[in-house]
């Protein structure tokens, strides 16, 4: 097995534009792709373009009634069918949407392909995690859910368990509803409450399908967590269950809107504590999955100040070199930043929180504590149909 990480990249994937006024501004992977390359990141992996998922490879997770709806969405935009998703707020459909779409999807594809085959141990897509996605329709920014189809093709290819960790503050609904009966995937939410966000689900109680008691996990946190508390949460379950269930492949989600400065969310997690679950991430597929291991991006609407560093950080620490917190962001940047977008860019790769103080779960829990009643609620509704302890 190839001992070096793979970043999926293409350039066309900065068409998947829903307009200028939406909050998902193509220009957060364009800048993430050039603070990679002006810390030298991308000197450390090899940068690959996967082709584009072809229509076999997207009804693994979608349906073809779907599909020719993107596509018609696709060539005329103003047609778009609302029962599919598409031409709604959220979704607005443009012209090129599919073949764009399809590209980031092949991307994520791509990754799980190289990781399974031994082509590399690590692969990283931060353009893709696009997932709220469903089998039949757009939802919340996301048109074809490339996560799903990553999980998907590991599983065509032979895997027999593959886990899915999903960290943005958003549910990860979709990848959730695509193996809701599927005992081979393992799918876990760390998530914003849905009494307080979209998509309103990932409550404790969704713990999969009568075939597949016990493989969706979901710790649901109240609004206003912060670092301590959103990397506890993630220890005080995630492992363990990892550990149960010996997943041969681990696929990770990692938006990066449960930053404070996030403008759709309401957590309160630093850029340092983002960093620290994504080290905890590849640490957890070494010690579970023989470190194969396919990290995606997905949400994050602070484009400048928090994407572009949380990425490269991801990509850091797939490649084996990660970017030490104090590191100072090169001016090039900063001034490409301000060409771009007229703001200010960010002067270091830290937010000052680092290293984030946590506290074990083996130290014990208040159960006054709005964020260990969380942890309890999910371990409660999982862990005894795992046959693990509560």
């Amino acid at each position: 097995m190839s001992g070096r990480a793979q970043l999926m990249w293409d350039e066309a994937v900065t068409g998947y534009d829903f307009g200028p006024e939406h909050p998902m501004d193509p220009v957060r992977l364009a800048l993430t792709r050039s603070l990679v390359g002006a810390l030298g990141l991308d000197r450390e992996v090899e940068v690959v373009a996967a082709r584009s998922a072809g229509e076999s490879t997207l009804r693994l997770v979608h349906r073809q009634d779907y599909i020719d709806a993107v596509k018609a969405a696709s060539l005329e935009p103003d047609a778009a069918d609302p029962s599919y998703g598409l031409g709604t707020v959220d979704d607005p459909a443009f012209a090129g949407m599919h073949e764009v779409s399809s590209l980031i999807a092949g991307q994520s594809v791509g990754a799980a392909e190289a990781v399974w085959r031994g082509q590399a141990l690590h692969a990283v897509n931060f353009a893709g995690g696009l997932h709220h996605a469903m089998p039949g329709a757009a939802s919340g920014f996301c048109v074809y859910n490339d996560a799903a189809l990553a999980v998907a093709r590991l599983l065509e290819l032979g895997a027999e368990r593959v886990a899915y960790v999903d960290v943005d503050v958003h549910h990860g609904d979709g990848v959730q509803a695509a193996f809701w009966e599927d005992p081979r995937v393992l799918t876990v939410s760390l998530h914003e409450h849905p009494r307080t966000l979209f998509p309103q689900t990932g409550w404790p109680e969704e713990t999969g399908a009568e075939c597949a008691e016990g493989s969706a996990v979901n710790i649901a946190l109240p609004a206003g967590t912060g670092d301590a508390g959103w990397v506890r949460a993630f220890h005080a379950v995630v492992p363990e269950v990892l550990a149960d269930f010996r997943p041969q492949v681990l696929v990770t989600q990692h938006g990066a809107d449960t930053h404070f400065e996030d403008p759709l969310a309401h957590l309160a997690v630093s850029l340092d504590a983002q960093r620290a679950v994504q080290v905890a991430c590849h640490e957890l597929a070494h010690e579970y999955a023989e470190g194969r291991w396919v990290a995606l991006g997905g949400g994050g609407y602070a484009v400048v100040d928090v994407v572009p560093r949380s990425w490269a950080h991801l990509v850091g620490i797939a490649a084996g070199r990660p970017v030490d917190p104090e590191t100072v962001i090169p001016e090039g940047w900063r001034q490409e930043v301000y060409a771009r977008t007229r703001q200010l860019g960010p002067m270091r790769m830290t937010d000052g929180r680092w290293p984030v103080g946590w506290a074990s779960w083996e130290e014990g829990y208040d159960p006054a504590d709005r964020l260990d009643q969380a942890v309890v609620a999910a371990r409660r509704a999982v862990f005894p149909l795992r046959g693990l302890l509560a």
